[in-house]
C-alpha cells in the first residue's frame, strides 16, 4: 500500500472507474475482490491484510457514495474516532447528526458516555435501528438518536477478535487466505458487517460526526444535490418535463419525456429503465432483492 494508508477496495466492474478518478493511486493500492460477498468478507479481508503488516494499525472503512463537508471536520472526526478506537479496543461507528426526518438511513441510539478524543465524544451503542416510518424517524430525531453513515473505524485486531466471536462462519476462512485471495472468495458465506458483526458485538461505539453528511447512494439524493427547475423537477441527462412536478429523472441513454405525472423516479440506462414513486425511492434495495430472487 502507498505509505502503508491507503487501499481502495473494489469489485471487477468497478476498478476502472476508481482508476479513472485516482489515476494517480499505483496498482498496489487497489484490492479487488473476485466476488461480491458483502461487506463483512471484504472487510474482514482487508482487516486481515492489515494486521499482516501491522497488528496495532487502525483502520478507517469509508463507502465510495458519500458526500462531507467540510474536510476539516470530517478529519477531526476521524482522528477522533480512531483515538477513541485506539485507546478503548471498541468498533467505532460514525454517526451524523439528523438535519430532518429521514426514513431512507438508519439510525443509532447512543448509550452512556464512553470518552473523548478533542471536540469528539464517545458513547456506546446502545442499539441499531433500521430504516424506520416517518412516524418513527420523528421520534428518533427528537430522541437524539443520529444516522448510521456505515463509516467504522477500528483496530484491525480488535474487529478480527469480534469477528471470530459472532461471526466464525466469516473468521474460519480467513485462513484460506494464505492460498489466495480467490480461494476465501469462493468459501465465504455472503454477510452483511452491519448484522454479522457490529449488532452483535458489545463492543460498539459512536461519535457524532462534525461534518454535515449525505449519503448519495440513493435517487431521492439527487434531489439534495442537483438544482430543480421552477416545477420542482430535478433533471439529469435528455430529460424533459411537461405539466408535471417534483420528479427525478436520470436519462444516461436517449430521451426522457414526462408528461402529466408528479412526483415520480424515473432512470433510464442502457440496460433498464426504471420507474417508481418517488416516496417508494428508499425501498429500492427490497426490489433489487426480488427481481435477484424472479432469477434463480
Amino acid at each position: 500500500m502507498p505509505d502503508d494508508r491507503l487501499c481502495i477496495l473494489a469489485g471487477e466492474h468497478l476498478a476502472g472507474p476508481f482508476r479513472s478518478v485516482l489515476g494517480d493511486l499505483p496498482d498496489a493500492a487497489y484490492w479487488i475482490e473476485p466476488n461480491a460477498r458483502g461487506t463483512c468478507p471484504v472487510l474482514a479481508w482487508a482487516s486481515w491484510e492489515i494486521h499482516r503488516r501491522n497488528p496495532e494499525a487502525v483502520m478507517v472503512s469509508l463507502h465510495a457514495d458519500h458526500r462531507v463537508h467540510s474536510l476539516d471536520g470530517f478529519q477531526e472526526t476521524i482522528q477522533g474516532a480512531a483515538e477513541i478506537a485506539r485507546t478503548h479496543d471498541v468498533l467505532v461507528c460514525v454517526g451524523a447528526v439528523p438535519d430532518r426526518v429521514e426514513t431512507g438511513f438508519g439510525h443509532i441510539k447512543r448509550g452512556e458516555a464512553l470518552g473523548t478524543s478533542g471536540e469528539i465524544v464517545a458513547h456506546r451503542v446502545q442499539a441499531f435501528h433500521e430504516k424506520p416510518d416517518a412516524e418513527t424517524a420523528q421520534r428518533y430525531v427528537s430522541e437524539g438518536h443520529l444516522w448510521n453513515t456505515g463509516m467504522f473505524v477500528w483496530k484491525v485486531s480488535t474487529f478480527l477478535s469480534e469477528l471470530a466471536e459472532h461471526a466464525p462462519d466469516v473468521s474460519d476462512c480467513l485462513e484460506l487466505l494464505e492460498d489466495g485471495v480467490e480461494a476465501f472468495f469462493e468459501a465465504v458465506p455472503v454477510s452483511v458487517v452491519d448484522t454479522a458483526v457490529m449488532e452483535r458485538s458489545q463492543r460498539v461505539a459512536t461519535v457524532a460526526a462534525l461534518f454535515a453528511w449525505d449519503d448519495v447512494g440513493t435517487w431521492e439524493a439527487l434531489s439534495r444535490s442537483k438544482p430543480a427547475d421552477s416545477d420542482g423537477n430535478v433533471l439529469v441527462g435528455d430529460a424533459i418535463t411537461v405539466d408535471g412536478t417534483g420528479n427525478i429523472v436520470f436519462a444516461d441513454q436517449g430521451d426522457v419525456v414526462l408528461f402529466g405525472v408528479d412526483d415520480l423516479v424515473v432512470v433510464r440506462t442502457s440496460d433498464a429503465t426504471l420507474v417508481m414513486p418517488r416516496e417508494r425511492a428508499a425501498d429500492l434495495k427490497t426490489l433489487l432483492a426480488e427481481l435477484e430472487g424472479d432469477e434463480e
